[in-house]
């Protein structure tokens, strides 16, 4: 039998009155991202013990009834994957959850090997997901059969995997540690900074100003582009040719063909404002040029990078006894941190940004002595 969809205002108001009175609830939703240039939330399942339900956010338009709900800390909302789904529904409902039980933090933390769902509920409870509509347009309007019951089973398990997690954390002495990186979590949103696009371009730290010029008017055509033809901007030129078209600023069509990844049918449809693109960038001013913050580099000296190689050592011994990742551990932007601060005591660890509590509390005697060890001679 398949879950019900609700439609409107009326329904999803009762839906809110009667999750009230639950003490857990499975969260899931369905976007477009990967068919639109503005993605958006296009479904919402939620599961109680009992039943799951489907929202249409498309049909029903906002979901404030629920603001409620998910804002209570006394209901349990549990997600698998949570960071997408609470971002946009801060951004497309103005939505905040408290209360957050995310099973794949959990199963990083217990040191699951796989982490996806399918995976996760195939290895426990001998479940098979259907995942052929995970990349499917969730805005297409009607839904087939197929896409609704595809969507009801992401969150139809989420309570018995989560009972699991919960107690093997808790036999673990981890349940903490989870409770930290959840709580955390639930302030995510969507990065609003403004700016040239350029500067938060995965590679573009390997440019010069002048390419920096180039790949701006690149990128903020292809916006418009995307923009225009309602598509994500990947699908419109991918990242590594505008990349290379920055980085070799082709001025004829001849040329920008020859560019790895362009060739003759992009060159075609997309040369002459391309080509443009790369005048504009080349006839920049000056010191109108995007240009990468300056930030201050501590020079690796010997000292610095023993301390570095005896934290991960540390690390890598820590996490393979406690068989999880030793990312999941502490990243590595924290170990830099921790040789730059170089603390002394535990009360020194508070001043190390991107330490969290639990790692404080359970790991922090053995950093203070582990950086402690290692010698200052050359």
């Amino acid at each position: 039998m398949q879950p019900a969809i609700l439609t409107t205002q009326g329904e999803v108001s009762e839906l809110a009155r009667r999750l009230a009175e639950q003490t857990i609830i499975a969260i899931d939703l369905e976007a477009d991202s990967l068919h639109h240039y503005r993605d958006k939330v296009c479904l919402l399942q939620v599961s109680t013990p009992e039943e799951t339900l489907l929202i249409d956010t498309l049909r029903c338009g906002h979901l404030d009834p629920l603001r409620s709900v998910l804002g209570n800390p006394s209901i349990r909302k549990l997600f698998h994957a949570a960071d997408y789904d609470l971002r946009c529904l801060r951004r497309d409902f103005n939505l905040e959850v408290d209360g957050l039980f995310d099973t794949m933090i959990s199963a990083q933390l217990l040191g699951e090997e796989k982490i996806g769902l399918a995976d996760l509920l195939g290895k426990y409870f001998d479940v098979k997901l259907d995942k052929r509509f995970q990349r499917a347009d969730w805005s297409q309007r009607p839904l087939s059969s197929e896409m609704i019951a595809y969507a009801a089973e992401d969150t139809r398990h989420l309570h018995r995997l989560a009972a699991l997690f919960e107690q093997r954390l808790r036999q673990l002495g981890r349940l903490s540690w989870a409770e930290e990186e959840f709580a955390l979590l639930e302030q995510v949103s969507f990065d609003t900074h403004q700016g040239p696009l350029c500067l938060r371009f995965k590679g573009a730290n390997q440019l010069d100003r002048r390419q920096l010029g180039v790949l701006e008017a690149l990128l903020q055509w292809r916006e418009t582009e995307g923009e225009r033809r309602d598509r994500p901007v990947f699908k419109v030129i991918g990242n590594q040719v505008l990349l290379e078209i920055a980085r070799s600023a082709p001025q004829t069509e001849q040329a920008l063909a020859s560019r790895d990844g362009v060739g003759e049918r992009l060159a075609q449809r997309y040369g002459r404002p391309l080509l443009k693109c790369v005048r504009r960038g080349l006839d920049c001013p000056e010191m109108e040029l995007p240009s990468f913050p300056q930030r201050s580099r501590s020079v690796r000296d010997p000292l610095t990078e023993r301390a570095l190689k005896a934290l991960k050592g540390w690390r890598l011994k820590r996490a393979a006894e406690l068989a999880i990742e030793p990312g999941v551990l502490i990243n590595n932007g924290v170990l830099d941190e921790l040789v730059g601060v170089r603390p002394q005591t535990l009360s020194d660890l508070g001043t190390v940004g991107g330490l969290k509590s639990w790692q404080r509390r359970e790991f922090g005697t053995e950093l203070v002595t582990t950086l402690a060890s290692v010698p200052s001679g050359v």
